[in-house]
Formats: structure tokens, sequence, C-alpha cells
């Protein structure tokens, strides 16, 4: 572990889904083995205090305003976007705690990004698919090379995407990064109901399935053991390993019974997420009748995520959400009729179509909240679970 006072261990997370639940099983880890964890992530469901954890709490409002403050004297008249002054802030709150670690989670991209400003000691993309292609670029070979971007010269870099795209590959090798990729370095194999981890170092046998739902938390949970064991070690990892269990991300297929109907809440905002999740709704018994409350925004590939969901749902209730930037319910149906259609109604916000849904389910269906933090979050607080 880190010794008090010496530079916090720093690791920067990116990709286009899974960053949040790989942020959540490197801080659960590190925290099992002692470390001081500051963790930043980004959006937040409800209140901007989730962004900042340490040891897995959210962040008070005393040390959120002192960590301002010191944002605010040090800036000097300078200009910073919401996310620059957000993740100053964060790294100002971590070192006014002493944290020992730091995750990072990647706002948008990479390269660019105001998380990339810090050094890492090692560095994890997820994964890389199509989202915010006006940013990063329209197609996986541009995004993959934004997201390399976090990689650094002869530290561990690690790529959870089965197929990485060349440019993330080719910006690995040119800048010399220990880049590890899954299968070929490291891996998960399923063993009856728990798993293990294999690596050219090591194996651990014997783990419990991640607390996070969906087959592909086992590579989320590999690559975040991955990128420990190049960073602190091969022999740290059954100590390292012990805090996986611990891990708890609000939103990321996050079940809730209520009046024995099944509430399922995801917060996937992009074709990729909407299939995975799709993936992991199938493997679950199946409902008597599924309901989507289903909102996104105008940003997004609203078509191509409804499409990914259209095989789970009966009913669709389309709804604004709690942004400047949601997609109108009108411009929502359109889209739902380009996915594929199916029986649908619009409603003027998530707290009124969550009550019409709830009121409708008889026991045994589900209702299924997903397309956007901005849906997700308003969703968990109907429900009682912010």
């Amino acid at each position: 572990m880190a010794a008090a006072g010496s530079r916090a261990l720093t690791l920067l997370v990116g990709g286009t889904n899974g960053k949040g639940s790989c942020s959540a099983y490197l801080s659960a880890m590190l925290a099992a083995d002692g470390y001081h964890v500051g963790t930043y992530t980004s959006p937040h469901l409800l209140r901007y205090h989730e962004r900042i954890r340490i040891d897995g709490e959210e962040i008070d409002d005393a040390a959120l305003l002192a960590a301002f403050a010191e944002v605010e004297s040090a800036r000097d008249g300078v200009a910073l976007t919401y996310f620059e002054y957000g993740t100053l802030a964060a790294l100002a709150a971590f070192a006014q705690a002493g944290c020992t670690a730091r995750v990072l989670e990647v706002g948008l991209g990479g390269r660019l990004d105001a998380v990339n400003a810090v050094t890492p000691d090692g560095s994890l993309v997820v994964s890389v698919a199509l989202d915010h292609v006006d940013w990063l670029g329209p197609d996986r070979e541009s995004i993959g090379f934004e997201k390399a971007g976090i990689f650094r010269s002869n530290r561990p870099a690690v790529c959870a995407d089965p197929e990485p795209p060349a440019s993330l590959l080719a910006h690995a090798g040119a800048i010399g990064a220990q880049l590890m990729r899954m299968p070929e370095d490291f891996r998960a194999v399923v063993v009856d109901q728990t798993w293990r981890y294999e690596s050219a170092h090591g194996v651990l046998e014997g783990l419990a399935l991640p607390p996070l739902a969906g087959r592909v938390q086992l590579g989320n949970a590999a690559a975040s053991l991955a990128l420990l064991e190049a960073c602190l070690g091969t022999q740290r990892l059954p100590q390292l390993a012990r805090g996986l269990g611990q891990a708890r991300l609000a939103g990321r297929f996050q079940v809730h019974q209520a009046a024995g109907v099944e509430w399922v809440l995801d917060v996937a905002h992009n074709p990729a997420a909407a299939a995975a999740l799709a993936e992991t709704l199938a493997a679950l018994p199946p409902a008597a009748r599924s309901r989507c409350i289903f909102g996104i925004l105008e940003t997004k590939d609203a078509a191509g995520v409804l499409a990914a969901l259209t095989p789970c749902v009966d009913e669709w209730l389309l709804v604004p959400t709690d942004s400047a930037r949601a997609l109108a319910p009108a411009a929502l149906s359109q889209a739902l009729a380009q996915a594929g259609g199916g029986l649908a109604s619009l409603w003027p916000d998530v707290a009124s179509a969550c009550r019409a849904a709830a009121d409708e389910a008889l026991p045994g269906e589900r209702i299924v909240v997903a397309g956007s933090f901005h849906t997700v979050g308003p969703a968990l607080e109907f429900l009682g679970l912010s």
C-alpha cells in the first residue's frame, strides 16, 4: 500500500461502456488492500456529490465547498468548463482528504478529456463503440484513437475490448505503452458458480461471481484485476480480489422488487450498452409482461438503442429526460417506429410514467427504465432508492 504522504496511486478508466463498473471494482479492491481511495465518476444520477467519493462515500457539503474554494482561488480568472472545474475540485478533495489512491473515470473520449491532464500509473480502456460521434469521430477507428490517448509510455495499459480498433493498438505501440489485451493476456473463465482470473503471471481460482449483473461484468472484473496486477504485482491479487464483492453501482442493471413487480434500471444510452442490457434481460426468467420507461438525449442514437431493446419490451412509455437536451416524446415515437415499432404511450415526465407503469403492472411483470442517467435518476427517486 502507498505510504502516507507519498504520491497517490492513480488509475484512469476510459471506454464507451463499462467505465462506471470498472471504477467501482477498482475502488472496492483498492479499499480491500488498505488504500484510502478517492473515486471520480460522471455523470451523476441525482446529486453532484455522487461524482466524488472517498472510501465509497459521497463527498459531504463542507468538503465539496472546500474543494470548489481551492479551485476558485487557484484559477486566478482562468475560464474553466463545467467538467474541468469539477475535475479539479475532485483532485483537490482527494488531496485534502489524504487519499492514497485515485480512480478517475474519463468523461468523454480520453485524449482531450480534462481527466487526462493527470499522469496515471496505469490506464484501462474498457470498450470502444459508437457514441459521441460529433466529438470523437464517425467510426471505431477514430474513437479508438481518442480512447487510447489515456495510455502512457512505459506504463500499464489494459484494453478489455476483445476486438480493439487498429488505431488503439497502433497508438499503444507507438508510445511504448505496456499493453495487456483480453483475452490474449488475461481472461475470465466461468467454473460452475465461480470464476477464475487467468493471466501470464498467475491464476486466481474460486472467485465469487461479480456483484454487478450481466455477462459483460466478468470481463470488466477481469480487466480491473489485470490493471491492478500490472500496477501492484501478482502477489497482491488475492487480497485485492477480496474487494470485488463489495463493488456497488447504482443504475447499472439495478434490480428492485416492489409488490411482486420486478424493476430493472439501467443507464444504457448507446446501441452497444442497450445490446448488453437486452442480453442480460434475456437471461432472466421470463416476465409475464415487460414495460419500458424510456427517455434519451437528442444527441444519442435513439433508434439504435430502441432497436436493441425491442425484443425484450411489450410496451413502451416514452418520456422526456430531465435535461435541456432531452429528445421530445414525439421524436422518440418516430425513432421507435424507425426501430421496428411497438405499443407506446407518451408521458410528460419520468415520475408520471413510473406511477402509471406501477399502477398497471401485475405481480410477475417487469418494468425496465433505460436510455439515460436523466431517466434512471428520477426513477430511482420515485422508487425511494435515492
